[in-house]
């Protein structure tokens, strides 16, 4: 989104033989308790509700005590765009956009990349190139920032706002490269980072109606016809005096995401903070499973480029109204599959991968990286963190599942989180029979902490890749076999 002004119209079976059958579905907690933050809320259904921040706030202790506690999802706001990461051409600059990663993930919360190429906020040199000098610019640009972030972003916006209202492409200077420019960024992206989620973001996208959707839809079809890498679209969702909530917005979700891929809100801000459209926005999104997330753009009206207008949902340190119709419609929506699974019915805990309890040692294996779950060095040192590495077949990739619940190492030691929030540490340690130290072995290939109600988690899909616990999404980086 840019800095300026500007007008806005309209995640089988159950576990056999000791072999995880994996789906897509996520696990909460508790479903028949409330949450009181919008963090919290949007996770009992495997989503999240995000907010951007900006690196200059960082030291508002009212902004970050808001941040931190409502939200589990963070976009940069201008400090991951291409004119604050590659200022002059090869030389990078991530300390601004580091600060809000660093931010972000101390406190648990996962980080969307915004944005790698746009026609607006380029760096100065961009502007004395063209042609093949300024589409190479823009590939090498992809490849050094999403190099730095590799395996650390949940999603990045590769290309934002390449169309025009009347559904024909912007005439920018990255078109004048070649129409196939949005492709090529997309396949470099793919390349580059194999494992985050690449997306497509635009505003006025959100009345299925509207010329400029219609000509975004068509483009992802097209992509998806002839296999071109995309994830997920975000609809900005910028909604001004003159671009309510259209009637038919749950249409376009239902209908981009019929194309296989992930919809989010990824802008969110409200002309006064309509108690109705930002429930109505809200609600649609629940209504579809296949929309992940929503971000409000900014964290207090005063924060936001609308300020004018009062369009979020923080007034200083009060919740307004419509936080209170957000929440209540987060919390309405309750367990549900993840929003790439298409159900409704949370996972059914097994208790253990073999009827009667109890197990064969074996591999504990990451579906989206393929690789072992594995103690470093074959260290049987009280909290030695676990990773993911190649599997070997050695002893510290061999785990049990015992009857109690425990996934036991060498005999005696056992998988255990240090903590119960999101980012815990885990780690062997000596079995103690603690709930930290029970796990639940789920159906849909998720395996979560008995005390947490947190899914194991990881970050990237390379060898040394840490475990966590984070609330659970139905992400394939959330999901592991037994064998």
């Amino acid at each position: 989104m840019a800095a300026r002004p500007r007008i806005r119209a309209l995640l089988g079976g159950a576990l056999a033989a000791g072999v995880a059958v994996i789906g897509a579905m996520a696990m909460i907690p508790d479903a028949n308790a409330a949450a009181s933050t919008l963090g919290a809320a949007a996770a009992q259904s495997g989503r999240y509700f995000g907010t951007a921040i900006a690196a200059s706030r960082l030291g508002d202790s009212a902004y970050t005590t808001i941040a931190a506690r409502e939200f589990n999802m963070v976009t940069a706001e201008n400090e991951m765009k291409p004119d604050a990461t590659e200022p002059q051409r090869g030389q990078f600059n991530f300390s601004s956009g580091d600060q809000i990663y660093n931010w972000a993930t101390q406190r648990g919360m996962k980080v969307r990349g915004h944005t790698l190429a746009w026609h607006s906020q380029q760096p100065s040199w961009w502007g004395g190139i063209s042609g093949s000098s300024l589409r190479q610019a823009m590939i090498d640009h992809i490849n050094g920032v999403m190099a730095h972030y590799k395996g650390k972003l949940a999603y990045w916006d590769v290309v934002n706002e390449a169309y025009n209202e009347d559904g024909s492409r912007r005439n920018s200077n990255l078109q004048q490269t070649g129409n196939d420019w949005i492709e090529v960024a997309f396949r470099t992206a793919r390349n580059a980072d194999p494992s985050v989620k690449l997306c497509y973001n635009d505003y006025n996208i959100e009345n299925w109606s509207y010329a400029k959707t219609q000509g975004v839809y068509r483009m992802i079809q097209d992509f998806k016809s002839r296999g071109v890498p995309i994830d997920c679209v975000g609809l900005q969702t910028h909604f001004t005096g003159g671009s309510s909530l259209p009637s038919n917005f749950q249409t376009t979700l239902s209908s981009f995401a019929a194309l296989g891929v992930d919809v989010a809100l990824t802008e969110v801000d409200v002309t006064n903070a309509s108690t109705t459209q930002y429930a109505g926005l809200t609600q649609a999104c629940m209504n579809v499973s296949r929309c992940v997330g929503i971000t409000v753009w900014g964290v207090r009206d005063q924060d936001s480029w609308r300020s004018s207008e009062n369009p979020l949902l923080f007034s200083g340190s009060n919740k307004k109204a419509a936080y209170t119709s957000v929440l209540n419609a987060l919390n309405a929506a309750g367990p549900t599959t993840s929003p790439t699974g298409g159900g409704t019915q949370s996972p059914t805990p097994t208790t253990s991968p073999t009827s009667g309890g109890g197990g064969g040692a074996g591999r504990i294996v990451g579906a989206q990286s393929g690789r072992c779950v594995d103690v470093p060095n074959a260290s049987q040192t009280n909290g030695t963190r676990v990773q993911l590495y190649d599997c070997n077949g050695q002893s510290n990739q061999q785990w049990t599942y015992t009857s109690s619940k425990q996934l036991q190492i060498y005999g005696s030691r056992c998988l255990d989180a240090a903590g119960s929030g999101n980012g815990a540490a885990v780690q062997i340690y000596s079995c103690n029979g603690q709930t930290n130290q029970q796990w639940n072995v789920n159906s849909n290939g998720t395996i979560t902490g008995v005390q947490s109600g947190r899914c194991l988690d990881v970050w990237g899909t390379g060898n040394g890749q840490q475990i966590q616990i984070y609330d659970c999404n139905g992400q394939a980086n959330q999901r592991f076999s037994l064998s």
